[in-house]
């Protein structure tokens, strides 16, 4: 298994570890409800170095983001993030990431961790532009310091006022006295926080600064496990659960994403502009359980007389609400909110309602 800077550390802090994407990765320190009341009340730290981070470079940059990104990049200015997909030929997804618009011929895409290789052979083989690619993921670390408490704690570290940074920007600043770090207001909890990449000899120095600058805050570790459940309670997509390559953007309520403006020709374009007009056949709703049961992944939907309707793609028991929550795809006559659904859950029907994402009020 690869490692990140920070193995050893999560190790010693006695972090339960497991394989993800072909990085051995902590799971959980204190345990994942913990984390995540952790996360949403006060401040927690998560090792995301396995992330993947390309750089477009040169004249033919933005063509070229423009050329594989559903979203219209023409709109970034310097300091912004956005966040897309890569539309691949036959109407999935090959991925969902950010694009870091860093100057008007600089770019950096942050890709998802299982997606590292197969991104990359994606934008080689797609770089009609001539754009100059390289691919930094094993330069970079990464974490992400999300809560209500994050910002006060990394503010003591840093002259760079991050109040100024709204949401979905970023600046490159000095951090514990680390020379160009990049600070982004972005994450994946919805508790509101910051990521930060830098380089991997920098890692141990600043995850001991963030720890000891959060320490009055009540900070703590937190591992893969919270992080899918917090981002689950936001309603946010999981590539490879929610999302993958036979999953449209339409269908997964990534229309917002996917920007049919001139100049952009990316993958399988006219296919999903004919989605957009006629309507889709199925879609990603978010449901919440009124009978008692956890939704689990590949759960089958049933409607009121058992007929199958869909599947669920997330599921778990919300450590904020103490009830079952879920996502999945179901013909879209069951995907208006309020509308009674079934889950099979080994055979027994269980009552659930779609409802509109975020899960957690």
């Amino acid at each position: 298994m690869k490692t990140t800077p920070f193995t050893e550390k999560h190790i010693a802090l006695g972090a339960k570890m497991h394989e993800f994407a072909g990085y051995n990765m902590p799971i959980e320190y204190s345990g994942i409800i913990d984390e995540h009341l952790t996360v949403c009340n006060a401040v927690g730290v998560f090792d995301v170095s396995h992330m993947g981070e390309f750089w477009v470079k040169g004249p033919y940059a933005l063509q070229f983001i423009q050329d594989i990104t559903s979203n219209n990049a023409a709109v970034l200015t310097p300091g912004k993030v956005q966040y897309t997909c890569f539309p691949n030929e036959t109407g999935g997804i090959v991925d969902d990431l950010l694009v870091y618009c860093y100057e008007p011929e600089k770019y950096m895409l942050v890709v998802n961790a299982a997606n590292i290789g197969k991104d990359w052979d994606w934008c080689v083989s797609h770089n009609r532009a001539g754009a100059e690619l390289e691919n930094a993921s094993d330069r970079m670390a990464q974490l992400a310091v999300q809560g209500p408490k994050s910002l006060s704690v990394l503010q003591k570290l840093t002259s760079v006022n991050l109040a100024e940074i709204p949401y979905y920007h970023f600046c490159v600043g000095d951090f514990a006295g680390v020379p160009q770090v990049i600070l982004s207001n972005t994450g994946y909890t919805g508790a509101g926080g910051f990521e930060l990449y830098f380089y991997p000899q920098d890692a141990i120095h600043i995850w001991d600064a963030i720890f000891e600058a959060g320490a009055e805050f009540g900070i703590k570790p937190a591992g893969l496990g919270a992080r899918d459940t917090l981002r689950l309670e936001m309603g946010f997509c999981l590539y490879g659960n929610d999302i993958d390559d036979t999953t449209s953007p339409l269908e997964a309520g990534l229309g917002w994403i996917t920007k049919f403006v001139e100049g952009k020709d990316f993958p399988n374009r006219a296919a999903l502009e004919k989605q957009k007009a006629e309507g889709v056949a199925r879609k990603l709703v978010g449901f919440e359980m009124v009978d008692r049961g956890i939704p689990r992944h590949g759960y089958k939907l049933a409607d009121a007389d058992g007929n199958e309707i869909g599947h669920v793609t997330s599921g778990t028991m919300s450590p904020t609400r103490k009830i079952g929550i879920g996502l999945g795809y179901v013909q879209t006559a069951f995907s208006k909110p309020g509308t009674e659904i079934y889950l099979d859950n080994r055979g027994r029907k269980l009552k659930a309602q779609v409802v509109k994402p975020p899960f957690r009020k």
